[in-house]
Formats: structure tokens, sequence, C-alpha cells
């Protein structure tokens, strides 16, 4: 495994970076992906084998985007967010290849600390809410509200996860406690609270 050094981040020797791009130190970026010019990658990031950022997509801190995933113009990925093997994203609604339409590229938004599963799509010009989880093989056609835990095709809420990604169990009074970090949510009108 050979690893080329690029001032404060490592790039390996079969992947191609277009100038001019912005890359946090730290970060990695693996075997035969390429990295289109004018894209922001945060610091500490991790991107897999075979991965394409386009020209204009940002990337936030400590982001890891696995293998197989391409990430088109209009998509912005908060710091924190997870991106499984094989994640689709598109940009157009009704793509036709004779007629362009990148006058028409929707804007997806991916906040801090998203989950997204191995193979699941997501369909543009939606909103991926703080902390969501969105199960593998999921089609994510709306948006998803932060916290949320969405499966299936087209997907759907079927329950909310704590900030480490384990599903809540809310009691009576509407209290959740994560089985990991004892820290405590709140369920009001269908949108999940941190309480501190």
């Amino acid at each position: 495994m050979t690893l080329k050094r690029k001032t404060s981040y490592f790039c390996h020797e079969t992947s191609i970076i277009d100038s001019p791009c912005q890359i946090g130190e730290k970060t990695k970026i693996w075997h035969f992906s390429h990295i289109m010019p004018n894209c922001i990658i945060g610091k500490n990031c991790t991107l897999g084998q075979n991965v394409f950022i386009s020209s204009n997509v940002v990337i936030g801190d400590n982001t890891k985007v696995q293998n197989n995933v391409s990430l088109f113009d209009g998509v912005t990925c908060e710091k924190n967010v997870f991106i499984g093997p094989s994640v689709v994203f598109t940009n157009v609604i009704n793509p036709r290849s004779e007629i362009n339409r990148r006058s028409e590229f929707r804007k997806t938004q991916v906040k801090e600390g998203s989950t997204i599963g191995a193979n699941a799509t997501i369909i543009c010009g939606i909103s991926l809410g703080e902390y969501s989880f969105i199960a593998a093989g999921s089609v994510v056609t709306k948006d998803v509200l932060p916290y949320a835990l969405v499966m299936g095709n087209p997907s759907r809420q079927v329950g909310w996860v704590s900030k480490y990604g384990y599903k809540l169990k809310f009691d009576s009074k509407n209290i959740a406690i994560c089985i990991v970090t004892k820290q405590k949510y709140f369920l009001e009108k269908n949108s999940v609270k941190l309480i501190k």
C-alpha cells in the first residue's frame, strides 16, 4: 500500500485531485478516488476506495465516506457524517440523457452526525436532520427529522435514535435515556431534543 504525502493530508498514488480544492489536515484519500476542483473537504475525513467528489461539494470535518460513493454537485455534508458503502446521491429529479439540466440541480443537505447505511439512495432536494439514521438499502425521498430512524423503499420513519446511534424508547413522560451514554432525550410534537 503506497501513500503520497500531500502537505497535511494523505492521498493514495492511484487517486486524482484536481486543483484548486481545499482538503483539511489528517484527511485520507484512498485508492482510485477522484476529487474535482472547487470542492471543500474538512479535517480528519476518510474517503474510501473509488470515491468521487464533484465540484462545489462541501464535506465537514471528521466525515467518513466509504467505498464506491459519488457526491455530486449540490451535496453538502456537515461534520461527523457517516456515508456507507455504495450509497447513491442524485442531483436532478427527472434526468434525460439528451437534455442538459445542470441549471436544475437540487441541493441535498446532510446535517451533523447523520448516518447513511450501505446501498441507500438519497433523492436530491432534501435534508437529513442532525443525528438521523438511514437504514441500509433505504430510498429516501423526503426530509428526515433530527434523530429519526428511517428505513424502506420509499423510506418511512420507524423510531428515534440517540446521538450514539442507539434506538430510543420513550416513557410515559416522553423521556428516553441512551443505553450507552445515559444522556436524556425529550420527545415533543414529533421532535426530539437532547436534554443537557
